[in-house]
């Protein structure tokens, strides 16, 4: 360590001069390796007078055509310290030629040189000493960069899922500057011939079933899953084998998230819910998505928010002709249109302040900018909220679409999508009866207009705001509680990408008045939830971190459903769309429900029991979450 030390002082003052350092290094090499190769030839230290002069005059010609060679090869310009397997073969390669350029130029001008294999075997022995004491001097300033970055820490025993190239990177990147931080225990992977292989020194221990036993053997402390291309079954599967170690597991992204960040081991994230629902990758008709956007005006409502801003993304991607966002929260919107104009720096984006309760400031942004397919998006959907605030729902959600709805028919728009939720289905919640109102609003509108109106209904969608996962994470950083409102409490989750690919899809079948119902796979326990993110954080549930049953929440469903009962299903052209069947409904019907709900905003003293008994008297599918939530329980 205190040699190292002083090394490494004497390097880093020579500063400028080091490379001069090399090329005086190099020099002596070249010499020693033909005094040598000639010693160990004639076996004596004693040359004839003729030999001497023979190579020096080799020695010259060497010193000079090996520094062209390496002038040309740049050989100089490397940073010790960084210098790889590629490096290394460039200097054998620029050794190997410039031995081959000393044997012709003795061919060609009569120097009476050393002969032709005396200059090829030279060169060999020249590249391994080049090659050599630049493996040694790059091992010697890495590990002293490496005790300077880190200070000494508890080594955290790791075994990698997966022998592929993705894992010998993390192996060298651990090796060369994290070697402090971690003990590689093994390695798992389920080919059968790689078992018992080796990867940069460390050992292929055995396939999935083994990593129980394995993480028990070795004391592990932390996983990394290192493969990037695997479908969504396999990589649950084998998550799922890792949550019952009780070790924190890492996960490697997509390839293209790779791409985006040259740092093998910064790609590495926290196993995310996405991976343990392990849900298939869909599969869009993006000719079809295309048709109806490219070249043509959109506008999102509530574009700003989490299912919007996804939306200007994705319809981004078609090429349309403008693309408008409105929103009423300028922070969020400005976060989306800065990064739109920075992905797609040609595309007509205009961000506009906005709410949808605003009648006027909806009409000039129609006159203004004549949208051909609007995809509506804003709403309040904070269930507990909207709770304690009826009145702000029924404005915001109820005649914020009316609003929308009727610019839409009144400058002829020729798609109009309502995002929806399953919380409209026989709603328990001030929340879901709007919605179903806003339902019920584009099915009898789109009986009196050309445009043709559809609403898409779906579930929880992970990471968007109020989402439970996010909230969850954040309880498990604290070191809890993590809160859960029932222990039998069920939802469906859908990502943000895939509730809007669907979305977009749906909009394509779009021949007005229908409720297109996604499909969110399996049902998950919110419960069962909060244990699969407590344990892949490495923690154990209700010792590590307190798992609190807090109570459902006003208006809170044990379940959700998806579909109405009289609604009836059918399927489309895609496995993962339905739709429901439009419920009878008018127009003049509608009005006479707006009305009623009219005159509870003009007298606001009105109690939350009154406008839940209006709104019951609107949405006839209005129920108390107790009959609900008593027939699942039963």
């Amino acid at each position: 360590m205190y040699k190292r030390g002083i090394i490494m002082n004497f390097i880093n003052k020579l500063g400028k001069w080091k490379r001069y350092l090399l090329v005086l290094l190099d020099i002596i090499i070249i010499v020693i390796a033909y005094i040598s190769l000639q010693i160990f030839i004639r076996d004596t230290f004693k040359l004839d007078k003729l030999v001497v002069e023979q190579l020096i005059r080799t020695i010259i010609v060497s010193i000079i055509l090996y520094q062209l060679m390496f002038y040309i090869f740049k050989l100089y310009k490397n940073i010790t310290r960084y210098e790889s397997g590629k490096d290394y073969l460039e200097y054998i390669l620029a050794c190997a030629l410039s031995g081959l350029c000393v044997s012709l130029i003795n061919i060609l001008f009569k120097l009476n040189l050393l002969g032709i294999k005396h200059n090829i075997v030279t060169s060999l022995i020249i590249a391994m000493g080049i090659v050599g004491y630049r493996i040694i001097a790059r091992a010697i300033l890495t590990e002293e960069k490496t005790e300077k970055k880190e200070e000494k820490q508890d080594q955290k025993n790791l075994l990698i899922i997966g022998a592929g190239l993705a894992t010998r990177d993390i192996i060298k990147s651990i090796k060369t500057s994290m070697k402090n931080a971690y003990n590689i225990v093994g390695i798992i992977d389920d080919n059968k011939a790689k078992i018992g292989c080796q990867i940069s020194g460390v050992e292929v221990l055995g396939n999935r079933n083994d990593i129980i036993s394995i993480c028990k053997k070795y004391n592990v402390d932390i996983i990394f899953f290192s493969i990037s291309k695997i479908d969504t079954k396999n990589r649950k599967e084998i998550i799922e084998i890792c949550q019952h170690t009780g070790v924190k597991v890492r996960i490697l992204p997509s390839t293209q998230d790779i791409i985006r960040n040259k740092r093998l081991l910064d790609n590495l994230r926290d196993v995310e819910i996405e991976d343990i629902l392990g849900r298939e990758p869909i599969h869009l008709d993006n000719n079809n998505i295309s048709e109806i956007i490219k070249g043509k005006v959109v506008l999102v409502t509530g574009g700003g928010g989490s299912i919007g801003s996804e939306l200007c993304r994705q319809i981004a991607s078609f090429e349309p002709k403008q693309l408008v966002i409105f929103d009423i929260y300028e922070n969020n919107l400005y976060n989306i249109e800065m990064e739109l104009r920075q992905n797609y720096p040609d595309m007509d984006i205009v961000a506009i302040v906005g709410s949808v309760r605003d009648k006027n400031k909806l009409e000039n942004v129609f006159a203004t900018y004549k949208p051909e397919m609007v995809f509506h998006a804003a709403a309040h959907k904070h269930v507990p909220l909207m709770e304690v605030s009826p009145l702000e729902a029924i404005k915001n959600n109820i005649f914020g679409t009316y609003n929308v709805v009727n610019a839409s028919d009144k400058y002829k728009v020729k798609r109009f999508v309502l995002v929806s939720t399953d919380k409209a289905v026989n709603p328990t919640n001030i929340m879901g009866a709007t919605k179903r109102m806003c339902e019920m609003i584009i099915q009898a509108k789109n009986k009196v207009s050309r445009t043709k109106f559809v609403a898409v209904r779906f579930g929880n969608v992970l990471g968007s705001n109020g989402s439970v996962v996010p909230l969850f994470k954040k309880q498990i950083e604290k070191g809890g509680p993590v809160t859960v409102t029932h222990k039998d409490i069920i939802r469906y989750f859908m990502t943000i990408p895939e509730a809007v690919q669907l979305i977009l899809q749906a909009a394509t079948y779009a021949n007005g008045g229908e409720i297109f119902v996604l499909d969110m796979g399996e049902p998950v326990k919110i419960y069962d939830l909060a244990v699969s993110l407590i344990k892949l954080s490495g923690l154990e549930p209700n010792i590590d971190i307190p798992i609190e049953i807090t109570g459902l929440r006003p208006g809170e469903k044990l379940y959700e459903e998806l579909l109405m009962a009289e609604e009836g299903l059918q399927k489309t052209s895609h496995n993962k769309i339905f739709v429901a069947e439009p419920i009878k409904i008018s127009m003049d019907e509608i009005e006479r429900k707006l009305e009623k709900l009219k005159k509870l905003i003009r007298n606001e003293k009105h109690t939350k029991e009154e406008i839940k008994a209006v709104m019951k008297e609107v949405v006839p599918t209005f129920i108390e979450p107790e009959m609900v939530n008593s027939k699942e329980a039963v």
